[in-house]
């Protein structure tokens, strides 16, 4: 896959950040992190816009150590403004994908992911073919509704991956965690920052690596780097990675 050079950005000024969109943005915030010999990964504190499936392939083995993402759930979702979100009207993508994070995690590690519960199955089955485990669910509860159809639908939903057998948690979170309502409005289907910190704390810590290979708006990626973790995250949309990288190299709030 051909890729455009590489444009290094620092934090400040937020105007260095180019109009046009390149394939990555590096932060340069410091690496407190301890890479492998011979497995430097040249995404380290960096948004990358493209396949993650190409981009996982191009990156060392086991040099991650949580992932936290929320991937296309399948139902061909379009906000009341008219946004969509590429690749939610198939599952081509869903295996290779996950197969490619579980190899790039580390051993003994977690992974929590995001899923459309009404093709559970079919993300169940990419997990378990990957090499995942099971080993619980979150529900995130909502003071409204997204949706009513048959229900009014006020809940997110994920799992809890693990590669390996990681430690358990000193100190557990709530397998039902405070939805805290976006605005969606730097994505259509944005995740509050609040709850992406109680995941990033409780399954990784400072200095670690966390993955993200559906990063949207970036708030996954927001959360490690407040807490002091170093990250990885990829979109396939020009417009998204984008975003992300704002949020990230010049202000994480908005």
């Amino acid at each position: 896959m051909q890729r455009n050079s590489e444009t290094r950005l620092s934090v400040p000024p937020c105007p260095s950040l180019p109009a046009v969109l390149f394939p990555r943005y590096r932060s340069c915030m410091k690496q407190n992190t301890v890479q492998r010999e011979g497995q430097k990964n040249p995404y380290l504190n960096s948004i990358s816009q493209g396949d993650c499936v190409s981009l996982l392939a191009q990156m060392p083995a086991e040099s991650a150590d949580f992932a936290l993402t929320d991937p296309p759930y399948l139902v061909r979702y379009m906000s009341r403004d008219g946004r969509s979100i590429p690749n939610d009207d198939n599952d081509h993508w869903l295996r290779p994908a996950f197969a490619g994070l579980f190899r790039v995690l580390r051993r003994d590690s977690y992974a929590v992911s995001f899923y459309g519960w009404s093709h559970a199955d079919r993300f169940l089955a990419a997990y378990r073919s990957a090499g995942f485990s099971v080993i619980g669910h979150l529900v995130f509860a909502k003071r409204y509704a997204s949706s009513t159809n048959f229900l009014r639908y006020r809940h997110e939903q994920a799992y809890l991956l693990a590669k390996g057998s990681p430690n358990k948690p000193a100190d557990p979170i709530s397998d039902v965690i405070e939805w805290t309502y976006t605005g969606n409005k730097l994505h259509p289907t944005q995740k509050p920052i609040p709850a992406m910190l109680k995941l990033v704390a409780a399954f990784s810590k400072p200095g670690q690596i966390v993955i993200d290979p559906f990063c949207g708006s970036g708030s996954s990626l927001v959360a490690a780097r407040m807490l002091g973790r170093n990250f990885i995250g990829f979109d396939l949309d020009a417009r998204y990675a984008a975003i992300a990288a704002r949020r990230l190299f010049c202000d994480p709030l908005n």
